[in-house]
């Protein structure tokens, strides 16, 4: 790795150690609902439609508010209504409206199939302040990846809707798949058409229901080649593209992100699961619980225990154990270890497998 490169890891590392020390809470994602109107076929969480469990009422999840505002200043948070489908919860715009009247910041992420213009307007007129919607592609690979032949259109009528609002912050991702790897450019000019700015490229990591199915990999070659074009239309300056918080990505780190990767779970971001478990980030599936807000105060959660997140050593095993790497890595993404804390993806090993 070059000079700057490596100036740029030992910056990021001394960052990162002071966010462990200092662990500024900045995200706090709600997972309002397990419910969803699709059946994806790459669905991390294994969603269903309909499910014996019903959302964590609004009255259980706004205690948290209160008890975070009276230590923090809420304006500096962002709370994340997340699922499953938020939107398939009919008092969506009352969370919305009571998280902002606490002084939050407000966001969602959806897949913008219920994303109307009625809709649209209600959660503009509360306040929200962040959305992310769900394109997997074109209409034929968006289509197959969400298992819904009318889940493109409505995916790209909610990116209409968010195109009418110049005040509210917003982007597109795409989860990339064997079926629409070689659409990059493609999909990069329908966004652009489409006046989308910010897009967000991920990849899928082999759990819940997208455990074992091949077909929603790409290759170790097909993934340097994603990084690769990420790196490219960087360079064109015709959308802001970048790939999303995954992992270390190595001498591809500073190219396709505005910042040198850190897993920031437990340390500037938490989240509330829909049974009340407090866990670091909602990508995180495996059980890296730290409390329950059914029995536990969230602010004495937050502040007194996820040393598991914020003291990595222990993850320096297994294929970590003598990687050149980790002193930067710190055992990657919480995301990707298992229940036994075992590594299920490190992306710099399948980028040392090819070629740069």
């Amino acid at each position: 790795m070059n000079d700057a490169l490596n100036t740029a890891l030992e910056k990021a590392r001394l960052a990162n150690q002071r966010l462990c020390r200092e662990h500024p809470l900045q995200q706090l994602f709600w997972e309002c609902t397990l419910r969803c109107n699709l059946s994806c076929r790459h669905c991390g969480s294994d969603c269903a439609k309909e499910l014996s469990a019903t959302d964590m009422p609004l009255e259980h999840f706004l205690p948290v508010l209160d008890d975070i505002a009276q230590h923090h200043d809420p304006s500096t948070i962002m709370v994340s209504t997340v699922g499953g489908e938020p939107l398939v919860r009919s008092d969506i715009v009352q969370c919305g409206r009571e998280i902002k009247r606490r002084g939050f910041q407000w966001g969602m992420v959806t897949n913008g199939y219920l994303l109307d213009e009625k809709m649209m307007d209600q959660l503009a007129q509360v306040g929200i302040d962040s959305m992310a919607v769900d394109v997997d592609g074109t209409q034929a690979d968006h289509n197959w990846l969400r298992n819904n032949d009318y889940s493109f259109d409505r995916a790209m009528m909610a990116v209409e809707q968010l195109e009418r609002y110049d005040n509210i912050e917003w982007d597109v991702i795409t989860c990339v798949n064997s079926h629409n790897i070689n659409h990059l450019d493609e999909i990069k000019k329908m966004l652009i058409e489409a006046g989308v700015k910010y897009w967000r490229c991920f990849t899928i990591v082999p759990m819940g229901r997208a455990a074992g199915m091949e077909e929603l990999q790409i290759s170790d070659t097909q993934f340097r080649d994603l990084l690769n074009f990420i790196v490219k239309t960087r360079m064109e300056h015709s959308i802001d593209v970048s790939y999303a918080c995954e992992g270390f990505l190595g001498a591809y780190e500073g190219l396709v992100r505005d910042y040198v990767y850190s897993c920031e779970a437990g340390l500037t971001v938490a989240s509330i699961r829909a049974d009340g478990e407090i866990s670091g980030c909602l990508s995180i599936r495996s059980d890296y619980h730290q409390g329950n807000i059914y029995h536990d105060s969230f602010w004495d959660v937050w502040n007194n225990r996820f040393e598991k997140y914020r003291n990595r050593e222990w993850m320096k095993t297994g294929i970590c154990a003598h990687c050149d790497m980790f002193r930067y890595c710190q055992g990657n993404g919480f995301h990707l270890r298992d229940q036994n804390g075992n590594v299920m993806l490190c992306h710099y090993k399948r980028l040392k497998n090819v070629k740069l």
